[in-house]
């Protein structure tokens, strides 16, 4: 990383984003803040975008551009409860949500009722 920093000439790679087709993202370390949603029941035991089958259940989420496997710590702005989520899926396809969490990560983070909650991404 420090390698890249200095051929880059810039202070950190953390300010760097990229530009899709559905929006600014992130590429890595950095923290973003906005609006997540969850999904799961449809959903479970499909087959996610990465392959592996989704568990509503399990601590896991859709990104629109981070790779699978990142971890990603998500924060309820509302309440302050966090969870660190494995990003295995694409989504969310509603423009204005940064992240869709699966049921069992909503739970943890206090958000079920709600459906849609303000939040904090740390990517890890």
């Amino acid at each position: 990383m420090q390698t890249l920093r200095s051929f880059f000439n810039a202070a950190t790679l953390t300010s760097i984003f990229l530009v899709g087709a559905l929006g600014i993202n992130a590429i890595a370390d950095t923290t973003h803040k906005g609006h997540a949603s969850w999904y799961g029941p449809g959903f479970h035991g499909r087959t996610t975008a990465s392959g592996a089958r989704f568990d509503q259940n399990a601590m896991t989420a859709a990104h629109r551009s981070l790779p699978f496997g990142t971890k990603v710590k998500v924060t309820n702005s509302h309440n302050g409860r966090s969870t660190v989520v494995t990003i295995n899926d694409r989504g969310p396809y509603h423009r204005s949500r940064i992240i869709d969490l699966s049921r069992g990560a909503a739970s943890a983070i206090g958000m079920i009722g709600s459906g849609v909650a303000p939040v904090v991404l740390d990517v890890l």
